[in-house]
């Protein structure tokens, strides 16, 4: 029998602390190695910490919320041996816990009614591509729910994951609503019963019938903590440009189908736009600086910020490093690999840090242009606008005529504090210029 201490691992150069924000595991619980243990969250990613053993989680050193420093001990997992026998104490504490959920599902239930599945019922709950926490596992076993009814439960927790009070809530309301309403609408009586989450976490409070207030989720109050500092910081400038892209969506119209197929990866616009700001921001490392208080420091690295929105409508910015080392494929498979891993949690606190100068395409949603808010302590950010059919004046040898073609707008924030409107301008000018400069011959 030996004790593993669980520590807080390296998540990157410039990250020191995480805040513990759910455990997956409780004491007693049986993990496996590569298993997430519990949910940590640095001040702009999500992440999960796996155990490098497999064994039992014997002690939970913090609790939700609390703040642990890199390398610090968080759990202690008893791996293979008499872990089981040394302990059993802890080995009971699952069949404890669902009987408890059972008399909170039905209070009148006898001991004899708290297993409601048949001796015999054993789904396989392995088989799914949705996580489900051991406690969820145990329930949904006892009560008698199937794999196919467990998944079609609408969850409340990280990533829509099914929690206690999710299942709880369907168990209650089992036959007559087939999706788990939020733990705030059960009785109030009945929610210490019920709820493992501090009162504070509980979701829509009706008013007057209509209205709801709903707190604000913990990246959401980071952001919005970050956009008023950034605010009153920042003294906000724009700069606006309109840019003609024609040849940039006929290039990517004819080559973007060989281009998957040779490298696997899609050809969005992004990657084209990103080379463009890369390359300027060579030209002008004037825009790739930050300040500190008096300073101003001049960094040697162009990092770009790609600003993308989350399935929960939050936002973050991945990073893509040494921008300006990438040739086009490169640039391709970094914002296809960050954008993915944003959309499905994966991200690496380490994926978020170091960044330069930002950029965010407000045309996905259909946006002309913007005014973006800077990400400090940058001092810019670009907002690439829709790209439109629009009527232009076409100038030939032969004369002027008016043609269909393909614009959009670029709208440069950045900071007058240290950035005046010469610099700015002439920087987001020389991005239109490589993007209007653009070679319709170009191979891929």
């Amino acid at each position: 029998m030996a004790k593993f201490e669980l520590k807080l691992p390296k998540m990157g150069e410039s990250v020191a602390e995480a805040t513990v924000t759910n455990w997956l595991k409780k004491v007693g619980d049986k993990i496996e190695m590569d298993e997430a243990v519990l949910e940590i969250a640095t001040d702009k990613v999500d992440s999960e910490v796996p155990s490098e053993v497999a064994g039992t989680l014997v002690e939970i050193l913090f609790n939700t919320d609390d703040v642990v420093q890199v390398g610090q001990t968080i759990a202690i997992i008893e791996t293979e041996g008499d872990a089981v026998a040394a302990t059993p104490e802890v080995k009971a504490e699952a069949p404890v816990a669902v009987a408890e959920v059972a008399k909170a599902v039905n209070p009148e239930a006898s001991g004899a009614k708290e297993t409601a599945a048949p001796a015999d019922f054993s789904p396989d709950y392995s088989g799914s591509d949705k996580f489900f926490s051991p406690l969820v596992k145990n329930i949904a076993k006892e009560e008698g729910i199937s794999l196919a009814e467990l998944e079609s439960i609408k969850g409340s927790g990280k990533d829509g994951r099914v929690n206690k009070e999710d299942l709880l809530n369907y168990i209650k309301n089992r036959g007559s609503q087939p999706v788990a309403q939020p733990v705030a609408n059960a009785p109030k009586a009945e929610a210490p019963a019920i709820t493992s989450q501090p009162a504070a976490q509980a979701v829509p409070v009706s008013v007057n019938g209509g209205d709801e207030i709903v707190e604000m989720d913990r990246m959401r109050k980071l952001i919005s903590k970050y956009m008023v500092e950034s605010v009153q910081t920042s003294a906000h400038v724009q700069s606006f440009i309109e840019v003609d892209v024609t040849n940039i969506v006929k290039w990517r119209d004819k080559v973007k189908n060989a281009f998957e197929k040779r490298e696997g990866e899609k050809l969005t616009f992004t990657p084209i736009f990103m080379e463009a700001v890369a390359k300027a921001l060579k030209d002008f490392p004037g825009m790739n600086i930050s300040v500190d208080g008096e300073f101003i420091i001049k960094r040697k690295n162009i990092n770009l910020g790609m600003a993308a929105a989350l399935p929960n409508g939050n936002l973050i910015v991945p990073v893509i490093k040494n921008a300006d080392q990438l040739n086009l494929v490169g640039m391709a498979k970094a914002v296809n690999d960050l954008g993915n891993r944003a959309k499905a949690g994966k991200l690496k606190p380490d994926d978020t840090q170091g960044g330069t100068y930002t950029v965010t395409n407000v045309g996905t949603f259909g946006s002309v242009f913007g005014t973006p808010i800077i990400n400090q302590p940058q001092v810019g950010i670009l907002a690439l606008g829709a790209i439109r059919k629009v009527p232009a004046v076409i100038e030939t040898p032969e004369g002027d005529f008016i043609g269909i073609r393909q614009k959009m707008f670029l709208s440069h924030s950045y900071d007058h504090r240290v950035v005046d409107g010469a610099l700015g301008g002439s920087f987001v000018k020389r991005v239109a210029d490589y993007l209007e400069a653009w070679d319709i011959n170009r191979d891929i």
